[in-house]
């Protein structure tokens, strides 16, 4: 007696002792038989016919921010905004609708697209006093108004940059409103932290998103600090949402290297760094579990903070900067390595990641530890040599494919020809031994799994130009990134990423088999179901009957 079976399905199991099968059976939230092992006479509680469709692993995205998605849901879009004038309309447009002494927050921007960054100047006249916040889309930067200025005291040439971000000027000297990496936490001290209840429905809201697009698990990329964390507790909100059945996706947390501490600890222990009661990366459960300890080596290429070991292309006096110094980066990481953490460093230009593998190096020479698993954020700007070093490392690379199909030819016109083939690598690490996981960065670029699949095996940018250097891989090996290759960077190879006996039954059903249609087509096949735990958390029926219904009410 199985609680369900699904029957007649394309199953592509990612398992290579048995590629493919036919049937599948579940029971107590796992895979119990398949095919064959499936006997004759089986019973079951329910059965669905898949009617030839096509049977996953559910898609785990390995770098992605579900509470800055769920916030920037109830935020002015500014993503589609074709220039400037159309971003300061978007934002009068909801002016009048804010208290006068309210924020008005907008989310997405991107001056590249629109010729500059917005200027306080204009948000002031637009807002009548209403404090004004923009945030780039790639949440290294933002752009603030005079109000908001003035409670930072920072309306006179004399402001002083704080270590590791940069206040934009006017050719006065005065600043302009733009706040750079981690001057964005003095505009964060005044809307920080957010409350649980609000977080909790941002969770809600951004998960009833993931399970449509079939996404089964995913690893949140930094809470609890810096300027990528909402709340010092934002992992009781991770918890509230459990508890309420408003996270639906299974979820791993990274902690910011900011809230990591000194810890009391007897003489002979090596935990003496870390998060209160010593507990590290792996602790929790299937459901909601500490992931890796990130680090903000450097900045965004997109925005030219990026540390890079020679200048941009068109910048040609900007080489980006670090986060932080050198000494203590290295430090940080060799104190999470040395107390079991696993370490998720945020590294895009070459010289970051060149700083980063030193670390590594030395913090794993120093304090030798088995399978560290480490891993490098973004890991955009790789030079040859560097990735010679990280399959020596075992270090693992965490790139985003939708990065290239998104703003391709924004990084090619920072990086020249040559150095874009560098850029955010696939094949050469495949060809290198190295796993590479599948990921967004959401809400930095669109977030569905379908769609970076087919990103990584088209590699052409927004315009439709094929981006230098041939990275792109074939569709199997990419939907391996987001199942087998996400699960083994997060140390859960062996619960999920498959479809195998005994491991849990997180499954996504699909329209149309990615491997047979047009790769031009795989980002809009239809998800039908998603399962976690052999439980059915999306239906496309009902969800499209419930849509119906809604519609016929209004």
């Amino acid at each position: 007696m199985f609680d369900l079976i699904i029957r007649n399905a394309n199953v592509i199991t990612m398992d290579h002792r048995r590629p493919r099968a036919r049937d599948v059976a579940i029971f107590g939230g796992r895979i119990a038989a398949i095919d064959a092992d499936i006997p004759a006479s089986a019973k079951a509680g329910h059965v669905i016919d898949a009617r030839g469709e096509t049977l996953l692993p559910g898609f785990h995205d390995a770098h992605n921010h579900m509470g800055w998605f769920g916030l920037s849901l109830d935020e002015v879009d500014l993503s589609g905004a074709a220039g400037l004038d159309d971003l300061y309309g978007r934002i009068e447009r909801v002016v009048h609708d804010t208290p006068a002494d309210g924020w008005v927050i907008g989310s997405g921007y991107d001056q590249n697209v629109l010729g500059s960054h917005p200027h306080r100047s204009v948000l002031d006249k637009i807002a009548d006093g209403r404090l004004v916040w923009l945030k780039h889309r790639s949440g290294h930067m933002c752009v603030v108004n005079t109000p908001v200025l003035e409670r930072l005291g920072l309306t006179h040439p004399d402001a002083t940059d704080p270590a590791g971000g940069i206040i934009g000027r006017d050719v006065d000297g005065r600043p302009n409103g733009l706040l750079e990496e981690q001057a964005q936490n003095l505009v964060q001290a005044l809307t920080l932290p957010y409350p649980v209840e609000r977080l909790v429905h941002a969770i809600g809201a951004a998960s009833d998103v993931y399970v449509a697009e079939g996404l089964t698990s995913v690893t949140e990329a930094g809470v609890g600090g810096g300027w990528i964390g909402k709340s010092p507790i934002e992992a009781r909100a991770y918890h509230e949402a459990v508890l309420k059945n408003r996270l639906r996706v299974r979820t791993q947390l990274m902690v910011t290297s900011d809230v990591l501490h000194d810890l009391d600890h007897a003489d002979r222990d090596v935990v003496d760094f870390g998060l209160d009661l010593g507990i590290a990366t792996g602790f929790g459960d299937d459901r909601l579990a500490l992931g890796a300890m990130k680090i903000f080596m450097d900045g965004s290429l997109v925005g030219h903070t990026a540390a890079m070991c020679s200048p941009y292309e068109h910048d040609t006096a900007n080489v980006g900067y670090l986060q932080d110094d050198e000494h203590r980066l290295r430090t940080l990481i060799s104190r999470a390595h040395r107390a079991g953490w696993q370490v998720a460093a945020h590294a895009i230009g070459d010289r970051a990641i060149d700083l980063t593998l030193d670390a590594f190096a030395q913090a794993q020479a120093a304090y030798p530890r088995l399978d560290a698993r480490h891993r490098i954020e973004h890991c955009a700007v790789l030079s040859p040599g560097q990735l010679t070093r990280m399959a020596r490392l075992g270090v693992i690379p965490v790139p985003q494919p939708q990065f290239v199909r998104e703003f391709g030819d924004q990084m090619r016109l920072a990086l020249g020809e040559n150095r874009a083939a560098w850029a955010y690598r696939q094949r050469s690490f495949r060809e290198a031994g190295i796993v590479v996981p599948g990921s967004s960065d959401r809400p930095v670029v669109q977030g569905a799994p379908l769609l970076g699949i087919q990103a990584m095996a088209e590699r052409v940018t927004e315009t439709g130009a094929r981006f230098p250097g041939a990275e792109q891989i074939d569709v199997m090996e990419a939907l391996r990134s987001y199942t087998v290759h996400s699960a083994y960077a997060g140390f859960n190879e062996d619960s999920r990423g498959s479809i195998a006996v005994g491991k849990l039954a997180d499954l996504v059903q699909l329209a149309a088999d990615p491997t047979v249609v047009d790769t031009s087509e795989i980002g809009v096949i239809p998800v039908s179901r998603t399962l976690i735990g052999g439980e059915v958390v999306f239906d496309a029926t009902e969800a499209a009957l419930a849509d119906t219904l809604i519609a016929s009410a209004s």
